[in-house]
């Protein structure tokens, strides 16, 4: 007969979340929230954890950055790092960096998911939203479009190819 589990404290469930992942600290007080035994005890445990540089801002930032810019859109990075409850200066200026490999990172997204030139309105609507659901802004997307039209003038892209 195995004996139960012991129960977690509090600290003890905050540490074992940010074994996993960096959490921003709203993320924990949302996640921990129901595990509070007196009023209070959340915030005291948060602030060592802060103190002691468990719980780090800038690294919440640098995770989700590098986990999320292969695949989505400044715009769209800056949405999940606002949730997470961020410092909108560090928000902003992990945006700005984001900005000057926006059109290569479309690029390369639009290219592993279609990379044929779109060949009427529809398609190219279709490949538009994709890439607008993907957080890239309206003027990149345009260029990524007419780029892709470029590389195939300049025979690049075969516009009848598809993706395996």
């Amino acid at each position: 007969m195995s004996l139960p589990a012991p129960q977690l404290s509090l600290k003890g469930r905050a540490l074992r979340l940010l074994s996993g992942r960096e959490y921003s600290r709203l993320e924990l007080e949302r996640k921990l929230a129901g595990h509070e035994k007196e009023p209070g005890q959340l915030a005291r445990v948060l602030d060592e954890l802060e103190l002691r540089d468990f719980i780090n801002e800038q690294r919440v930032v640098d995770s989700v950055v590098h986990r999320r810019a292969g695949r989505l859109g400044a715009m769209r990075i800056r949405q999940e790092l606002q949730a997470k409850g961020l410092d909108s200066a560090r928000v902003k200026e992990a945006v700005a960096r984001l900005k000057p490999s926006e059109l290569d990172r479309a690029r390369e997204v639009w290219r592993k998911k279609f990379d044929a030139l779109p060949v009427d309105a529809a398609e190219r609507g279709k490949q538009a939203r994709f890439l607008a659901a993907r957080g890239f802004d309206g003027e990149v997307i345009g260029r990524v479009l007419s780029g892709a039209r470029e590389a195939q003038w300049r025979g690049l892209v075969d516009p009848r190819s598809r993706p395996g």
